[in-house]
């Protein structure tokens, strides 16, 4: 069996991803926080703009630990917490910080899981296209 060694992700790439979230927030005219986390869940990237909503930093953190446990974009998760929905109850069952708004990415390389992005301070869809920006751009 041949095992493949995928580069975990580094402090450098959390800083082009934070920075990346960052200026398409700009272009945006919207303030925002951004948390990256590696695939352990460990935080590796923090960046709260100084016009930013307070509550944005704990909101782009949860984001982005639920994109990292789930393995997708928080945006595709919305309609799956709804009464009747696949995870209707996990928010509610588990003891950690979910959140499911859009502005929650994981980061893959080569295939595989290496961390998440998380931004929040706009508008779902907003934070969504920061994020997914920046992840794109990381690759």
């Amino acid at each position: 069996m041949t095992t493949t060694t995928v580069a975990p992700l580094t402090i450098q790439d959390a800083e082009a991803l934070v920075t990346a979230a960052h200026r398409a927030a700009e272009a945006a005219g919207v303030a925002v926080s951004v948390t990256v986390l590696d695939a352990g869940g460990h935080l590796l990237a923090f960046r709260r703009d100084d016009r930013a909503v307070l509550i944005s930093g704990e909101t782009s953190t949860r984001k982005a630990y639920t994109a990292l446990q789930l393995d997708t974009p928080t945006a595709d998760l919305v309609d799956a917490v709804q009464p009747g929905g696949l995870f209707h109850t996990l928010p509610t069952a588990l003891d950690r910080p979910l959140l499911f708004i859009a502005g929650g990415v994981p980061v893959h390389r080569d295939g595989r899981l290496i961390g998440a992005l998380g931004v929040g301070g706009g508008a779902p869809e907003q934070d969504h296209a920061f994020a997914a920006a920046a992840v794109a751009g990381l690759a």
